[in-house]
């Protein structure tokens, strides 16, 4: 891809989502550098963070060693793990009833509103101090800033989309795993003899939890349109016609080809699973989402294979996505500080000082977690190179299985999510997809103009 992110979302986390094994741990001997983030005098604090739900145990324990490597920098603080998977129906909830950890994750997409409605805390003055505060990608890092620059919520991942194929199931069908598609129609065709030769679903995808409309607005921006106007002041559901065309398309794998399987209610967590058990020829989703695979989904490696997403049309391009590190408003001032220094040390140690970097890398390889799995920089690619390099020793994925992402993700454009009420248009979209894999006589058109006056709406209201 260009650059860290010429885009400014996630989508899910997407949703998403960073895993937490991937985040690293430094070895419990040592004590690691700590960035000088102003705490409240030695004020004895408790922070609960969040960490994925359903971890391998192994994933589990780099996470405890890692708390404890924080708590023996950090001795008037104690930190508390609060199981928290983003997801757009719960989200809301938690943030309104005041469940929600001091430090959690949140899409690109949600930033702006949340810090236009101060639902999460002001952060700012405490990023500034940070040693590397100005080296953040500004592309990535607006993502998190209120109107006036302040940095309300961290960036801690970035990525592209891309098509992800399981290996094993491509061989039994008589594909070349080490050539996966590189059109459309060559997905189609793929789908379709791995359904025929396996009896596996040959193609999935999202569907619910507004996962359908991330997923649709990726194929949209891959088949060359997109799904609002350059100046993000109206959407083009229903005049851009990629968008009839991804459906049609995916009206012609499931009822023409029978190719995809009977699940139309996958959201992200439900089909990673459904992949990683072998039950998935290919699906899209976030390039990164390789650790998320081992650690919650006990992906069989030898199963994996990820490639870039095939571009058709005029003006063609890759949606791309992060995930945000935010704090709670309820928090007093010494725990937001606090929360400030554990995304600091959990986060972004791994990128910024090498003696973390390969601390963790070492631990996570120890425990057989992912070391070197498709990522996009968070700062600068000079320093994006020195981690690399850092943590080459101890990579352990199949990088030449994820080759065909890896060398030619650069080549990509990458697309920012939709600006304007972005959750809410995805939610309905959500029931388009729906609608057309599971009635074979679904009115495109009809259900693409209702969704663009519903759309309407909610653009006027942003205005």
């Amino acid at each position: 891809m260009k650059s860290i992110a010429q885009r400014t979302s996630i989508a899910m986390c997407a949703a998403v989502s960073v895993s937490l094994a991937l985040v690293g741990c430094s070895s419990d001997s040592e004590t690691p550098e700590t960035s000088p983030v102003t705490e409240t005098a030695d004020e004895a604090v408790t922070i609960k963070v969040s960490i994925d739900a359903g971890l391998e145990p192994e994933a589990r324990e780099n996470f405890d060693a890692r708390v404890k490597a924080f708590q023996t920098a950090h001795e008037n603080i104690t930190v508390e793990a609060q199981e928290y998977t983003w997801t757009a129906t719960t989200f809301t909830a938690d943030l309104a009833g005041g469940t929600l950890p001091h430090v959690f994750t949140i899409p690109f997409t949600d930033g702006r509103g949340l810090i236009a409605a101060k639902q999460i805390a002001d952060i700012s003055d405490l990023v500034a101090e940070l040693p590397y505060a100005d080296q953040f990608n500004p592309n990535v890092a607006q993502a998190g800033q209120a109107e006036d620059g302040g940095q309300w919520a961290i960036p801690i991942a970035a990525y592209g989309q891309a098509l992800h194929y399981n290996r094993t199931l491509f061989t039994e069908a008589g594909l070349d795993p080490d050539s996966p598609p590189e059109t459309w129609d060559e997905v189609r065709e793929a789908a379709r003899k791995i359904s025929e030769a396996t009896g596996e679903t040959g193609y999935a995808t999202m569907t619910s939890s507004n996962t359908g409309g991330w997923i649709l607005t990726t194929l949209v921006n891959a088949f060359g349109g997109h799904t609002e106007n350059a100046d993000a002041t109206a959407p083009t559901i229903a005049s851009d016609p990629a968008v009839k065309e991804a459906l049609e398309y995916l009206r012609a794998l499931r009822w023409e080809d029978n190719s995809m399987g009977a699940n139309f209610l996958y959201d992200w967590g439900s089909i990673n699973q459904d992949f990683a058990s072998g039950r998935i020829g290919m699906y899209v989703s976030g390039g990164g989402n390789y650790g998320n695979l081992v650690t919650q989904n006990a992906l069989n490696p030898d199963d994996y294979g990820v490639t870039v997403l095939p571009l058709q049309g005029a003006q063609p391009g890759t949606l791309g996505g992060g995930t945000l590190a935010a704090v709670s408003p309820k928090g007093t001032p010494a725990e937001q500080a606090a929360a400030v220094k554990w995304i600091d040390f959990y986060y972004l140690g791994r990128f910024t000082d090498e003696q973390t970097a390969t601390d963790a890398a070492k631990v996570a390889a120890d425990l057989d977690q992912p070391v070197g799995a498709p990522e996009l920089p968070l700062f600068d690619q000079e320093q994006f190179d020195a981690y690399q390099v850092w943590i080459e020793p101890y990579v352990n994925v199949p990088l030449q299985q994820m080759a065909p992402y890896t060398t030619k993700s650069g080549e990509q454009e990458l697309i920012p999510e939709p600006r304007v009420a972005t959750q809410d248009v995805y939610a309905l979209l959500d029931a388009v997809v729906q609608a057309v894999l599971t009635n074979e006589n679904a009115d495109i058109d009809a259900l693409l103009a209702q969704v663009q006056g519903q759309a309407e709406s909610l653009y006027s209201q942003a205005d």
